[in-house]
């Protein structure tokens, strides 16, 4: 009798301290800090400005279709987002995988690259932050992500200026305008990129049974490191429907830290038609732009 009791005290005592090790805590990452999220359809012509202290906080969630743990975390951030507080980019497991259809191997290298090995569910705040796993370390998921959302990024005063214009239903012209504090970008290299995520896409063959995935990143493209410009870019193929989006992300590196760099794509020069993008939304535009005048890089 007293042999059970010492075998099933001990079961009991693992179990507690396995349960206390999966509630990990998020911890800074090295990678840097990520903002943006500015964003519209691939199918509409859009013109925006918003000040970097209004800028929604940008989730990457390294997540796959057959991991049940990822539910509960992307329900948590589906709640927090819900509340106006952050944006997601889901990355699917991709390299060695043979259950999720969602995933690209130069996507799911990055994140190796930049953040390390990681299983689903890994959520990375602002590029800054990293949370693995599915456990609560502050009270609650949506407690926690709530809490990490909110983080000042301390951008200082300034603005970005994003527009999209389409040309056909397969490619169109991007514009970009970062108004931003020089000490804010100290030590740090600039690359500004484009996400092409896909809103919704179904796979009844997961596992998980989620049935439908949402926020899935197709591609990352880089357009270099000016603080304006313009790009020619292609649209790519939605995995079903028609609901591609464009999403406009600043990166800030670690001066000189590179994370399998992609050739940028050639900046147009100001006489190209992209100028026609801003003259929807002139007025507001022009107040952003007064600070820096417009200078592309040329190709």
């Amino acid at each position: 009798m007293k042999r059970t009791l010492t075998v099933l005290l001990s079961v009991a005592v693992m179990a507690s301290m396995i349960n206390t090790a999966a509630a990990l805590p998020a911890e800074p990452t090295e990678a840097g800090t990520m903002f943006g999220g500015q964003w519209t359809s691939a199918n509409n012509t859009s013109a925006q400005v918003t000040e970097l202290g209004q800028l929604k906080a940008v989730v990457e969630v390294f997540t796959a279709t057959w991991c049940e743990n990822c539910v509960d975390v992307e329900h948590a951030l589906e709640d927090v987002q819900a509340a106006g507080l952050l944006q997601q980019y889901h990355i699917h497991r991709s390299i060695g995988e043979t259950q999720d259809p969602f995933g690209t191997d130069e996507l799911d290298q990055r994140w190796k690259d930049k953040y390390g090995y990681d299983s689903p569910p890994t959520v990375v705040l602002n590029g800054s932050m990293k949370k693995i796993g599915s456990v609560a370390d502050d009270g609650t998921l949506v407690n926690e992500f709530t809490n990490l959302a909110n983080t000042d990024l301390e951008l200082g005063n300034g603005t970005t200026a994003f527009s999209w214009t389409p040309t056909n239903t397969q490619t169109g012209t991007v514009a970009w305008n970062l108004d931003i504090e020089e000490q804010v970008l100290e030590g740090h290299d600039l690359h500004v990129t484009v996400w092409w995520v896909e809103a919704h896409a179904d796979f009844e063959e997961g596992t998980n049974g989620l049935g439908t995935y949402p926020h899935i990143v197709h591609a990352i493209v880089d357009l270099g490191d000016a603080l304006n410009g313009s790009a020619s870019l292609t649209v790519p193929e939605a995995h079903d429907g028609n609901d591609m989006g464009i999403h406009l992300i600043y990166e800030l590196s670690p001066a000189e830290m590179m994370v399998n760099p992609a050739p940028p794509v050639v900046v147009e020069d100001e006489a190209m038609p992209w100028m026609s993008a801003w003259s929807s939304l002139a007025a507001v535009v022009a107040v952003a732009l007064t600070r820096r005048p417009l200078d592309p890089r040329q190709a």
